[in-house]
């Protein structure tokens, strides 16, 4: 009997998987323990392996894609077995889809049969998309109202994108039978704007009735371009002659307060797109300057060389999101916006930690890091300071009698953090040569799920890469973090004299409904305190 194989759940915060590999094909053979697909995790890229025997006879990711917990991953089952059965799903919402069809084709038939077509001479304005991002418009101010006679270039109003405020013009003649969208409010591209047809015209038959085959309307895809297609003598703008016989592009608004004052139009620099002149331009303009800039333009043009500007192509790749930077995404902003994050700074004087590192590597087969010290300086703090070892959760505080260590490391695609569990009960070389294996391991994927689980202290160290000072964002659901920096040579003042010393900022992000600033504050002294005197951590 054919059997159902499903997207498994490999980590304890997966909710999606990602197909890396298929290491068997549709048809093959399959014995109970072989490996059917390497399944990318939040965490990691695992084996997947079968507990069945048969023949594969369905895939249903493909690799590369991602799916959800429990989507149908695969079915195994005999050679030649009807597994139609279990896939009718798809074939039902195929035939429901077809029916959908059927109903929607009958209702629009009843429809059209009923309603009604727009009058000729009619047009439904609808809110234009004035920028590439707008999504919505807001109706600054109308500059006609109901009953208004409208010609073809007027303004009939001002709209506030997402980018400025914009003049919107008519591409038609009749009266402004119907706004749509009042002074101050805000609706969606494509909503309708108002209704201009001729006058007496019943309204409420044209916003109930259907548009008439080869009428158009102007939407927010439709650009000025498609407009004059469809009305050739609708201009985009007023455009005007030039003495030299250019043409000048104006808005009508423009050319109404030009034309009032006197002002020629090409006289005017227009600061609007592609060089059209606006109303701010008109009441700005100053005949002598004008005049005076013109000359000057005049006389230096012949001696200006020609600009050369930079060309080039605009390019942008998409790259999909792996398992593990959705996961990232996902647990750093719930961290960030749940947890109300505070950042405490120390400098620690590093001189004895540094000649204490020297001597203990100048023994045979040892190695430690300024980084192993911090951490085992971390855990020995935790155990005099509990509260900062504690998990937050809605009832109650929970206090984390054990100690395991979170250390962030960077990989490929991302962040993870192995653990280092009972971290307080391991010496400085153990503790290095656990991270070192966990961290090597972690970069190539061969971490297991529960080495990087049940972590109640994180720390995070940037200084191998120069940062000298930096915050973190909580390791949910650990209640605090501490960001280490570089270790950095300075003038200090020791015993009243300024001497040359080591020294390195580390900043403790804590978690404010469970750890309190003094809380915090006390220990990042004791930290200090173990870090300055290092033979303290030998004890």
């Amino acid at each position: 009997m054919a059997e159902v194989i499903n997207m498994p759940r490999l980590s304890d915060t997966m909710e999606e998987g990602t197909v890396a590999k298929w290491l068997k094909n549709v048809g093959d053979k399959v014995e109970e323990g072989d490996i059917l697909a390497e399944i990318e995790t939040d965490k990691a890229t695992m084996e997947f392996e079968s507990f069945h025997e048969g023949t594969l006879l369905h895939i249903g990711i493909q690799e590369g894609d991602g799916a959800p917990v429990d989507s149908l991953l695969a079915i195994i089952g005999d050679e030649g077995e009807d597994i139609s059965g279990l896939l009718n799903g798809s074939a039902s919402v195929e035939t429901k889809e077809e029916t959908l069809k059927e109903v929607e084709v009958a209702e629009e038939k009843s429809e059209s049969a009923n309603s009604t077509v727009i009058p000729e001479g009619v047009e439904i304005i609808k809110m234009p998309r004035l920028s590439d991002t707008m999504e919505e418009g807001t109706v600054a101010s109308w500059l006609k109202k109901v009953g208004d006679a409208v010609e073809e270039g007027d303004i009939l109003a001002e709209i506030e994108t997402d980018k400025a405020t914009m003049e919107f013009e008519s591409f038609y003649s009749g009266t402004l039978l119907y706004i749509g969208i009042q002074e101050g409010e805000s609706a969606p591209v494509d909503s309708v704007l108002a209704v201009i047809g001729p006058e007496g015209t019943d309204v409420d038959r044209v916003l109930s009735a259907k548009p008439s085959e080869g009428k158009k309307e102007i939407s927010s895809n439709e650009t000025p371009a498609a407009v004059a297609e469809t009305k050739p003598e609708a201009p985009v703008a007023v455009v005007a002659t030039s003495s030299s016989g250019g043409r000048i592009l104006a808005s009508p608004l423009a050319k109404k307060i030009a034309q009032e004052k006197g002002v020629d139009l090409s006289k005017v620099n227009g600061t609007g797109d592609h060089g059209r002149i606006i109303k701010k331009d008109i009441e700005n303009y100053q005949p002598s300057k004008a005049v005076a800039v013109s000359e000057s333009k005049e006389n230096v043009s012949a001696a200006i060389a020609p600009i050369s500007l930079p060309v080039g192509e605009e390019i942008t790749e998409e790259v999909k999101n792996s398992q593990m930077r959705k996961v990232i995404a996902k647990r750093l902003s719930e961290s960030k916006f749940s947890a109300p994050h505070y950042y405490l700074t120390i400098e620690v004087d590093m001189d004895n930690a540094k000649a204490s590192r020297a001597q203990i590597n100048s023994l045979p087969d040892t190695k430690v890091s300024f980084n192993d010290m911090v951490l085992k300086a971390c855990a020995m703090a935790l155990k005099k300071h509990p509260q900062v070892n504690t998990t937050w959760s809605a009832d109650a505080m929970i206090y984390n009698r054990h100690i395991h260590m979170g250390v962030a490391v960077a990989v490929p695609d991302g962040l993870v953090v192995p653990v280092v569990k009972f971290a307080d009960q391991l010496g400085l070389m153990q503790i290095g040569a656990t991270v070192k294996d966990m961290a090597g391991r972690a970069r190539n994927k061969k971490l297991t799920p529960a080495e990087m689980e049940g972590s109640t202290f994180t720390v995070s160290n940037l200084g191998m890469f120069g940062i000298l000072e930096f915050t973190s964002i909580i390791n949910q659901p650990n209640s605090a973090i501490l960001s280490v920096g570089a270790i950095v040579e300075k003038p200090v003042v020791k015993n009243g004299e300024i001497v040359v010393g080591s020294t390195m900022k580390v900043t403790l992000a804590c978690d404010h409904r469970t750890v309190d600033g003094a809380t915090g504050a006390q220990f990042l002294q004791t930290l200090r305190a173990f870090l300055e005197n290092p033979v303290t951590m030998l004890a």
